[in-house]
């Protein structure tokens, strides 16, 4: 331990790693800290509660439908709904779709693995011939064009694997604010062990998907095929969107001559614990979707704390950006905690040091986030 400690001396991140290993976090515990997390992430529980609904009705009930012109009603359609959706009075499915995107783009995990298997494929073509039976035109084209609709029902499963994911967190958020609310929750590591604890708890929830067609039921995604929660949806999610994310159209140039996107996925940052909050609210940037839900949901407290800052009510997406990327190193920190190859408390040098290394390579990813900005 003595010798990894010596090479660490000058590491630009060692703080945070001490911080970790004696069960703090990357966000520093400030009372102020704690008020905004536990409420940004009541107001992201709400809004998580409807996009997994939608994403979980949409991979049921929409797949392999061509032209799903009312996906975002949840079967249940009326002209004032419409009319809502039109003058954009409701919930953006659009970023939960974005992010589900950038999943299936990103890759990674059981999951991503599974769906180019053959026995997903073999599952794949059953649906489709069941689907289609009496539709000649489109088994016609399926001859044709054979991978297209394996590839649309790729998409349904990860519209359904993300559904269950956010599920899951959706009700570890809305628990932690009732804690808050009971006075049960008062510090950002209890905040962290709260998330962990529903993130173990739920580790190795089965991700299975199954459609229903002409009543007869079939399963896309089997429990047979042994993918779960932790490993093959939330590490592949905070991969794809707290880490690498997908640049920006309109603040970066796509052109290849221009070097301004790195031709490696891997080394991309445009996570949400990179992005520049002060973007947000602009035309074309994802993320305002989700600031302009949240921003509808946001309790009280944390409301008055943003309408008493320098520009009030101005600039409350970016506001409402800074605190969810707060509460996001805060997941990341249980992410981080929860996935220890020993205990946080062990005694033994060789596991001490293995939890030290492992902190390291998460913080070594950290160095060019928004990770300093926060704690300033």
């Amino acid at each position: 331990m003595v010798n990894l400690q010596q090479k660490l001396v000058n590491y630009p991140l060692i703080e945070y790693i001490e911080r970790l290993e004696s069960g703090g976090a990357l966000l520093p515990d400030t009372p102020e800290n704690v008020l905004e997390v536990v409420g940004i992430l009541k107001s992201y529980g709400v809004v998580l509660d409807a996009y997994w609904k939608n994403l979980t009705y949409i991979a049921k009930e929409q797949f392999l439908v061509f032209f799903p012109f009312f996906k975002y009603f949840n079967g249940e359609f009326s002209f004032q709904k419409l009319f809502r959706h039109w003058w954009h009075e409701r919930i953006n499915f659009e970023y939960a779709e974005y992010c589900m995107k950038g999943m299936l783009w990103h890759g990674g995990g059981g999951l991503d693995e599974y769906l180019d298997s053959p026995e997903f494929i073999e599952r794949a073509k059953a649906v489709i011939a069941a689907k289609f039976k009496n539709n000649p035109f489109i088994l016609g084209l399926n001859q044709l064009f054979p991978n297209f609709l394996i590839e649309q029902l790729r998409v349904s499963a990860y519209y359904s694997g993300l559904g269950q994911f956010w599920h899951v967190m959706a009700d570890i958020f809305l628990s932690l604010s009732d804690l808050y609310d009971h006075g049960k929750i008062k510090t950002i590591p209890q905040v962290v062990d709260h998330i962990k604890a529903g993130l173990v708890a739920n580790a190795n929830n089965p991700i299975t998907y199954s459609v229903k067609i002409h009543d007869k039921v079939y399963e896309i995604i089997p429990s047979q095929a042994g993918l779960t929660f932790l490993a093959d949806t939330a590490i592949p999610y905070v991969e794809a969107i707290f880490f690498r994310g997908t640049p920006f159209q309109g603040t970066v140039s796509y052109n290849a001559q221009a070097y301004q996107i790195p031709p490696d996925q891997s080394r991309f940052q445009y996570g949400a614990l990179y992005a520049d909050p002060l973007p947000i609210g602009g035309a074309g940037i994802p993320p305002t979707l989700l600031m302009q839900d949240m921003r509808h949901y946001l309790p009280d407290y944390l409301h008055e704390v943003y309408r008493r800052s320098l520009r009030g009510e101005d600039d409350l997406r970016v506001q409402i950006c800074i605190s969810f990327q707060k509460s996001m190193f805060c997941v990341t920190s249980a992410a981080i905690l929860g996935l220890l190859p020993h205990p946080l408390d062990t005694q033994d040098v060789d596991e001490r040091n293995a939890n030290r290394i492992f902190i390291k390579k998460w913080l070594d990813r950290l160095q060019n986030s928004r990770l300093l900005e926060v704690n300033s």
